[in-house]
Order: structure tokens, then sequence, then C-alpha cells
């Protein structure tokens, strides 16, 4: 491929490519679909910077191979499936049970009920890995309960909001899967670059893994929090009648019934990736069918009900590959005009070295999160800065896990986070919106807290990855 073209006056062409970048997410911000923006503005801006002599379209050439090695790539047919897994125990009211049984064991004391909705969520993160669904279905089943209790509405919306987008963080997340490939390819990119010509490869597998401490850190965070709310302000949390707390005493065969199902699904999905019997794709098979059967067993799945399962997968797969068809449009082009090399100087000359460049992605990310969805953060920046960050000697699963905490924390962040807009759309009307921000606060300053531990303990991200696979 012939090298970027160069303007006369000196300024390079290759800040074209951040034009293009400004370009793409003006065209977000205006409302357009975006997958077809990214393919959309990088054709046309390519065309015309062709016309000017400004890009060489030979750069376009390489995108049918890389379209036919995404639909080769093994580690993306785990996409659809755990979607479907999700779905399918999402239509079989596995929260409903979850919460209404947790809750009658957790409800007895100062704080139950919100302690009932974060253990709930991490079963839903580790299960389904969906995060609208699960903030919009804890909503309308915690969130009504727990204002009839006497609940704060800051605290009650501020739990289900922090609680639901675990499912980020927690494996099975899409975001770990998506960030796996991507990874995967950026690691490879910057070991060839330090001329190492047999480059080891990072999997989703080891991205699971890395998440899993971090993933029960956070919920453990989450609940010291409510509890130490519990016993400083026992009126923001107040315990429930007396009468009804000796109701709630006998639940240990409903509780055993209620979790049985669902942990056994995530030990023979988690469990058989983290053990090396099967590759996430294959776990992924194995949680779409178990989830079937479980619902055909509760008979909580109807024809009907299967059949939007059917449509809700086939509509969420296509928006992702549509998005990663256009994120490949996009990043050829961004490539064609050298914009690769002018990321890689402008973080290699911050102060700071590796430590200054991570900061401001991390930040840009963050940022870039109240705006964009984590799959177009995930196709449109990870590719560009990852391979500089990990030349610079960072761990890629380190890498891969402080990008998804990331990602979840500007999902929760005001005003525009979009777990609280997901919430608000549930929310009975006493609720004000003013609450829901205020509420998710304190969990916001956990997840920054998180940042912070992951920063400078990074072993907590890496220990279980070396030493399951390594």
């Amino acid at each position: 491929m012939a090298a970027p073209a160069r303007g006369g006056s000196g300024l390079t062409m290759e800040w074209l490519a951040l034009v293009l970048f400004a370009l793409i997410i003006a065209a977000l911000l205006a409302g357009f679909p975006v997958a077809f923006t990214l393919a959309g503005v990088s054709l046309g801006f390519a065309a015309i910077c062709s016309a000017f002599g400004a890009f060489d379209v030979v750069y376009l050439e390489a995108l049918p191979s890389r379209l036919f090695g995404t639909m080769q790539n093994q580690s993306l047919i785990a996409v659809p499936l755990f979607i479907f897994m999700g779905l399918v125990l999402e239509r079989a009211r596995i929260a409903d049970e979850l919460l209404e049984t947790l809750g009658k064991v957790f409800g007895h004391g100062r704080g139950g009920l919100a302690i009932a909705v974060v253990v709930v969520g991490a079963l839903l993160a580790a299960s389904t890995g969906i995060v609208g669904a699960t903030v919009v279905t804890m909503g309308l089943l915690s969130l009504p309960v727990m204002l009839k209790s006497g609940y704060d509405p800051r605290i009650a919306t501020g739990t289900i909001c922090a609680s639901g987008t675990l499912g980020q963080v927690i494996p099975p997340s899409i975001i770990l899967v998506l960030l796996g490939d991507v990874l995967s390819s950026a690691y490879q990119q910057a070991q060839l670059r330090a001329g190492n010509f047999a480059p080891e490869s990072v999997s989703v597998g080891d991205l699971f893994a890395g998440a899993m401490i971090p993933g029960l850190v956070l919920v453990a965070m989450y609940i010291a929090y409510l509890l130490a709310v519990a016993w400083l302000q026992p009126r923001r949390l107040p315990a429930p009648p007396a009468g009804a707390a000796a109701v709630m005493g006998h639940a240990g065969w409903r509780l055993l019934r209620a979790l049985f199902a669902p942990l056994a699904l995530i030990v023979a999905v988690l469990g058989s990736i983290i053990a090396g019997y099967a590759t996430p794709t294959e776990a992924a098979a194995v949680g779409a069918a178990g989830a079937l059967l479980l619902a055909l067993a509760r008979r909580s799945l109807s024809l009907a009900r299967l059949r939007e399962v059917m449509r809700g997968t086939t509509r969420l797969t296509s928006m992702v590959f549509v998005i990663l068809v256009g994120a490949s449009v996009f990043s050829l082009v961004f490539r064609g005009f050298g914009g690769d090399v002018l990321v890689h100087e402008m973080l290699s000359s911050l102060p700071g070295g590796a430590a200054g460049a991570m900061l401001v992605v991390m930040l840009a990310m963050f940022l870039l999160g109240f705006i964009i969805d984590f799959i177009e953060i995930t196709y449109i920046v990870v590719p560009v800065v990852a391979p500089v960050l990990l030349a610079m000697g960072m761990d890629p699963v380190w890498l891969g896990v402080m990008i998804a905490v990331n990602l979840q924390t500007s999902f929760l962040t005001p005003p525009f986070g979009f777990a609280l807009f997901y919430l608000r759309g549930v929310a009975p009307a006493s609720v004000r919106t003013s609450d829901i921000y205020r509420g998710v606060v304190p969990f916001v300053a956990l997840q920054l807290a998180m940042l912070v531990v992951l920063w400078f303990w990074p072993g907590l991200a890496t220990w279980l990855p070396e030493l399951i696979y390594r």
C-alpha cells in the first residue's frame, strides 16, 4: 500500500483523519444510524479527498478480505448465542422469582431489599449480560416494592441502575466478547510492530477470567455501601414491619429452588470457559441450549414468546454485525489517511509516558460513553488507540477490564448515562429525574474507586487468567 499522502503546505494529510472522526461524531449526535454513518461518511469523505489527491483508494481493496475474515471469526459466533440466552432467560421470568425470593430472605433487615437487588443484578449479569434489559426488568419489578417499603427514592433508583450495569463487567458480558476480538487483533499488531513475528494472543476467555474478580469486588463494594447507609441513615433504608419479617424467615427451600437453575447455568457457561473445557463460543451454545431447556421446564416460553426471542436475537445481532462492517470501512479509511500514525505520535508525546496516554484514553472513552453506545466505542475508538497502548507495554487483559469498567461508569454518570434513561422510562411519575441522578452519584464514586484500585493493583485483573491459562 502507498504511504498516506502529505500536503505541500507542511500540514500532513494525517490531520484529515481527525476531521473524519469529528464528522462521524457529529453525524451520530445528529441521530443518524450508527452503522450507515460509519460506512457512509467514511466512503464519502474518502471519495472527496481522493478527487483532490489526498487519499489513495487502494486502501479500500482490503475491505472484502476484512469482511470475509469477520465472517470466519469463530469468537463472534458467541454474540448471537449469548444474546439468545439472555433474551430467553428474560422471558422465563428468572428475575421475578429471584427478586421475590431474595427479597424475602434479605428483607427482614434494614437495606435487605437493596442488597437483594444487587445480588439479583449480579446473577442476571452472569446469566444474560444485557444491560438495558436488566435495568428495565429490575426497575419494573423492584422499584415499586422498594418505594412502598419506604426506601429513599434516590438510593432505590441508584441501586437499581448500578446493579443493572453489572452486566457490562461480569461475564458473559457482550462487551467483553467484542473487546476480546478487537484487543486480540490490536495485541498482535503491537507485537508485530515490536519485531515479534510469533505473537502471543489474548482471547475472550482471558477477558472473562480477568473480569471475574473485579466484578465480584464491585458487587461487594455496592453491598458494603448499602450496609453503611442502613447503619448510619436507617430512615433511608427502613426495615419491614415485624409481621412481614416473620413471614420472610421461612424461604430456605424457595431460595434453593430459585437459585439452583441460574447458578447451574452460570457454572456450566463460565465454569467450562475458565476451566478450559470449552471455548466461549462453545460455552455460549451450551448456555443458549440450557436457557431454552430451563424456560421449557418452567413452561414460561410459548411459541409466541419464542418468536419474540428469535426476532430480538436477529435484530440485536444484525445491529452488532452491521456496525462491525461500518467500523471496518471507517478503520480502513482512517488508516489510509495515516490516522493511526497520528494517534501513535500524539499519545507517545504526552507527558507521563504510558500512564499519561492511558489517562487521556480513559477520559476520552468516558466522555464518549455519554453520547455513543459501547459497541460503537469498541469498534471505533479501541482499534485506534489499543495498538498504541499495548505497544507501550500494557497488559491486554488489564486494558480490556479497565475499558469495560470505564464504560460501565459512563453508563451510570449523569446527565447522559444510558442506564438513567432506561430507568427513567419505567419509573413512576412520583420519582423525579433529579432523584435518579443524585441516587447514582455514590455508585459512580464506587466505580471510579474501582478504576483506581485496578490502576494500582493490576493483578486484580491479571492474576486469574495467568493462573488458569499460563
